[in-house]
């Protein structure tokens, strides 16, 4: 019923509408509308996904972050504190455990921000433009490639101390390596989540034996409490091992990527920063405390060999596992810069065999690096110097900055953290540059060491 302008309504006809009112308060409201699908979140609407990403718990978070951060390389950090001294060494652990669980914090609100990103090439192209975000994507790949020829280098070490050089080293390498690349082939980080349990339990048992290895022995002069008159590549080669032992950031993005809530990012993060400070610093004080000025790096030379076999036996899984993590970020962010999340997300047969041929390509030039370059050590820390020291500490500033622009001052506590993240940028400089120097004067005073030899005595130092 129309109610032309002018006209002057009859009293039915406002009965009429009221009626209609009336009728339309009764009737059954519309449906709500769909809910909106987050098109900047990296993964989008699973619904209908055959794979999908987003299944993490933040404890399974914690575990893989733990796994991929905490590895051998804990052993190294005892021989630290042997070329610094035991009260400075200690400052330094607990002082850039601190940082870095800031630093970490800060990864995780740029994440929750911008939640497209999913590594670091991403968080680099938004604060950064076009060219960072290539250089932070060559700097991640890079680096996590090394990391993974580490994690091969160090299986093959581990067979020959177990097995008394029963065969040639290459083959332990590509041992390790096919043995890598099978336990890659799963998509998901959930998927290696019930493998991280394992791999923190290892290291923490290898830890353990190699404890009371050195307790039992108790060889070597008092621990220093202060070490001074050593040169500058020499010391601050040393304090590269603690600062490499926080070196998980570079996976942070991925990982909380693949959160059911990354709104729980701060609790993986605490449960990984307090795990780790606490297992470096007592490993460190009680190995150092025991073997003093004979402690070896790795300290599983400074027990007996029986018990060094043990410790190896037992490190098996965080040996392959963490290289396994730092795989699986490599070969995700080659994927997807190839495919696309529909590909990822896929069981069809041309998406595993992408997947597969992905994996093999990265691991395969991760077995060339270990075993074709003869002072791989020191070339793995000159890649860490170089990338690492943004990645886990100086970028965050940046990021901070960025996120915060234009409420720099609006407060004390504002103002505070603003003096606090100015600072860490130079910090990240200064690693940087003398880790560059540190690694520049062990290669040039190393001796040439043959490409593809059958034995291998050192052992890279794995974080």
């Amino acid at each position: 019923m129309d109610l032309e302008l002018g006209h002057k309504p009859e009293v039915d006809e406002l009965n009429d509408v009221s009626v209609d009112l009336a009728a339309a308060n009764t009737a059954d409201p519309p449906p709500p509308p769909p809910p909106e699908v987050d098109d900047s979140d990296p993964y989008g609407d699973e619904s209908g996904a055959d794979i999908k990403f987003k299944t993490m718990s933040w404890q399974q978070t914690a575990f893989v972050m733990i796994a991929e951060t905490v590895s051998l390389g804990i052993l190294s950090l005892p021989s630290t504190l042997k070329a610094v001294g035991l009260v400075p060494g200690v400052i330094l652990m607990l002082g850039l455990g601190i940082i870095a669980t800031y630093t970490g914090w800060v990864l995780g609100q740029f994440k929750l921000k911008n939640p497209s990103v999913h590594t670091f090439a991403e968080a680099g192209g938004i604060v950064g433009g076009k060219f960072m975000y290539e250089v932070c994507a060559i700097g991640q790949v890079l680096f996590l490639v090394f990391v993974m020829a580490a994690h091969i280098l160090s299986f093959s070490i581990m067979m020959n101390v177990l097995t008394n050089h029963a065969t040639c080293t290459i083959v332990f390498t590509i041992m390790g390596m096919l043995i890598s690349l099978i336990f890659s082939l799963p998509r998901t980080m959930g998927s290696l989540s019930n493998m991280s349990y394992l791999s923190s339990g290892s290291v923490v048992a290898a830890v353990f034996v190699c404890m009371i290895g050195v307790g039992v022995r108790r060889e070597g002069t008092e621990p220093n409490i202060f070490h001074a008159g050593i040169a500058l590549y020499e010391g601050f080669g040393a304090v590269t091992n603690i600062i490499f032992a926080y070196a998980g950031h570079v996976a942070f993005f991925t990982l909380f990527s693949e959160m059911k809530r990354p709104q729980d990012f701060h609790k993986a993060l605490l449960t990984l920063q307090i795990s780790d400070t606490l297992l470096y610093t007592v490993t460190a004080i009680v190995i150092y405390y025991y073997t003093g000025d004979k402690v070896m790096s790795p300290a599983l030379g400074s027990t007996s060999l029986l018990l060094a076999k043990i410790a190896y036996g037992f490190a098996i899984p965080t040996i392959v596992i963490a290289g396994i993590i730092n795989g699986h970020v490599a070969v995700k962010y080659i994927f997807l810069r190839i495919y696309d999340v529909e590909m990822m997300s896929s069981k069809s047969a041309k998406a595993k065999w992408s997947w597969f041929w992905v994996c093999s390509a990265l691991w395969v030039i991760a077995w060339v690096i270990a075993s074709a370059i003869p002072v791989f050590n020191h070339l793995l820390g000159l890649v860490s110097a170089l990338f690492l020291s943004w990645f886990t500490y100086g970028i965050s500033g940046w990021f901070w900055l960025h996120m915060n622009k234009g409420r720099w001052f609006i407060s004390k506590w504002q103002t505070f953290l603003f003096c606090c993240n100015v600072a860490i940028l130079p910090m990240g400089c200064t690693i940087m540059a003398l880790g560059l120097y540190s690694s520049g004067m062990n290669m040039s005073l190393e001796s040439s060491k043959a490409c593809f030899s059958c034995a291998d005595n050192s052992l890279p130092e794995l974080h």
